[in-house]
């Protein structure tokens, strides 16, 4: 039986300065970038078109934002 990960969500402080550093510095691809509400949105990053995903979401609490690091 073969298993893959595809997609792990991180954490992150801030949805914009969070894609600029994978894609600017890490040289990421943002796979995608779906608004879901007026606060969250759907953020995919990957290495490569197809290669397993970070998914990224911004605290939301300050139990979140003190896990982050």
């Amino acid at each position: 039986m073969t298993l893959n990960l595809t997609l792990v969500t991180l954490v992150v402080p801030e949805y914009d300065a969070a894609i600029a550093y994978y894609t600017g510095t890490l040289g990421f691809v943002l796979l995608e970038d779906t608004p879901l509400s007026a606060t969250k949105r759907w953020v995919r990053v990957a290495p490569s078109p197809n290669s397993a995903a970070f998914l990224l979401a911004q605290a939301a609490t300050p139990a979140q934002h003190a896990a982050i690091g």
